[in-house]
């Protein structure tokens, strides 16, 4: 048999190793070659080469159009960004009019963030505050931080009252203000109600069979506002309750120069002078203590401690009662709990995952559990040595001071116990003031009746010397006449005596 490469004498085929066949076999006719070995170059261009020269042809004239409608008519971006499958794009960064690109690495917060023109969001939930809403804007226009790098953002939950429409009037004045520092940046305003039952009272608000209900759906109140309003190029958040009566136009540069994560103002409160003059509001604000911790093992899961009630002793050294009205008001204090009034806090807190638990969270709920979230031990264990695993805010790492001799002032809202007590120094005041009328009726009528006695006194004086120069003048006279009535008798006794002697 032969081998495969091999063939009979009588076939056509021939070796494909034969100088006249094609490396197929079969026999080829004289034509010109290089090589014997290498085949002809084909006489017509292959179909698909032909086709993809087409392909470039067109492509270079499509091309050309689109660069000659570029300069012709403005606005033909689009145009350009479909046909390119949105590879290329009118803008000079390459970019889809759609995409947006921010590096989070520039708005970490630093501690002069006015210079580096880092953006604040201003939150400020509200309820019912018709009332305290031009007083909250008097603050707004007063504050020193650039107005265009604050944006504002409001949660209008719950009210009964025209919350809403004051507060765009309001706002509609401060945008359309003449001076043009005055207008903020985006302002937005979210309506969400969350079934929130407990009046707005002071007692209501404050009385502590509602604490735990109410801070909780107060914190889902804050979560929704801030995840609706938190732009990546924020730096900044503040959180600004509305009531807040007095508090210095410096209070975001004064905070920011700290460069702390976490950072809150001491909160005090006016008093009628009756009461002292003077009272620590927030007691929010404070660090952890051995009996607290004792407490909490002791409470149900879904227990909320709160500051301020007998129910709960949990011995906490307060940021409100540490203050000195001539101390050091950039002196820090580490605290673990967070009073509401008043915080800035960095935004990258609040991307990381921390947020105002709307549970019990470590027996704490809404900002006193935020302040939780943010703090981290630094010995890593509780005072009896158990790890703190169960603490997320503690592996955060994040810094959370309290400034007590850094003071903002409260608005005063009597509770039923001060209103009671102004109630009856009301009564005594206005019956002191009829008192004090009668007496001043009395006094008049008396005045009426018998005049006055010092004029009296005086005028009865005057006719009393009138008579006493009477009376002298009389005597002098009668003195006299006697005096001539003697000198008289004298006379005639010396005539009858003279006229005797003659006689005789």
């Amino acid at each position: 048999m032969l081998p495969s490469y091999a063939s009979s004498p009588d076939s056509k085929m021939m070796s494909r190793h034969h100088s006249g066949a094609y490396a197929n076999g079969y026999p080829r006719p004289n034509t010109f070659e290089i090589s014997p070995h290498r085949f002809q170059p084909r006489a017509s261009t292959p179909a698909t080469r032909r086709r993809r020269k087409l392909l470039v042809r067109v492509a270079i004239a499509i091309a050309v159009a689109a660069l000659f409608a570029c300069s012709v008519w403005p606005g033909t971006g689009s145009f350009i960004s479909i046909f390119s499958l949105g590879l290329l794009s009118s803008d000079s960064d390459g970019l889809l009019d759609t995409v947006r690109y921010y590096d989070l690495s520039n708005v970490q917060g630093t501690a002069r963030g006015w210079e580096r023109e880092e953006r604040i969001l201003l939150c400020v939930p509200l309820r019912d505050a018709e009332p305290h809403l031009q007083m909250m804007f008097s603050h707004l226009r007063n504050l020193t931080y650039p107005h265009h790098l604050i944006d504002l953002a409001f949660l209008v939950s719950d009210s009964k009252d025209r919350t809403l429409d004051v507060l765009i009037e309001r706002l509609e004045d401060q945008q359309a203000d003449d001076d043009p520092k005055q207008p903020y940046g985006e302002i937005s305003i979210i309506e969400k109600d969350f079934g929130q039952k407990v009046n707005q009272d002071v007692e209501s608000r404050h009385g502590f069979a509602a604490q735990a209900s109410r801070r909780k759906l107060m914190a889902q109140a804050r979560n929704w506002l801030l995840s609706a309003t938190l732009r990546p190029y924020h730096s900044w958040v503040y959180w600004r309750d509305v009531d807040v009566e007095t508090a210095p136009f410096t209070i975001l540069e004064d905070l920011m120069r700290h460069n702390k994560d976490i950072i809150v103002p001491n909160v005090w409160r006016p008093l009628p002078d009756w009461l002292g003059g003077e009272q620590p509001y927030d007691l929010n604000s404070w660090q952890e203590s051995e009996t607290a911790l004792s407490l909490a093992d002791t409470l149900d899961e879904d227990a909320v401690i709160v500051e301020g009630y007998a129910e709960y002793a949990t011995w906490r050294p307060h940021l409100a009662y540490l203050r000195d009205p001539y101390g050091d008001p950039d002196m820090e204090m580490e605290i673990d709990g967070v009073g509401g009034v008043s915080i800035l806090a960095k935004a990258k807190v609040f991307r990381s995952g921390c947020h105002f638990p709307a549970f019990s969270f470590e027996k704490h709920a809404e900002t006193e559990g935020f302040g939780k979230v943010g703090t981290i031990d630094s010995r890593g264990f509780l005072s009896d040595g158990r790890t703190n695993d169960i603490q997320m805010a503690k592996r955060m790492g994040y810094s959370v001071v309290g400034l007590p001799h850094y003071t903002i002032w409260h608005l005063y809202e009597p509770s039923v116990d001060d209103i009671k007590h102004m109630e009856e120094m009301e009564k005594e005041r206005v019956a002191k003031e009829v008192e004090e009328k009668e007496k001043a009726e009395k006094e008049k009528k008396i005045k009426e009746q018998f005049g006055d006695t010092n004029s009296q006194w005086e005028k009865d004086k005057t006719e009393i010397q009138n008579l006493a120069k009477e009376e002298s003048k009389k005597e002098a006279g009668g003195d006299a006449e006697k005096s001539d009535s003697q000198n008289t008798k004298k006379e005639n006794s010396g005539a009858k005596n003279e006229a005797k002697k003659a006689e005789s």
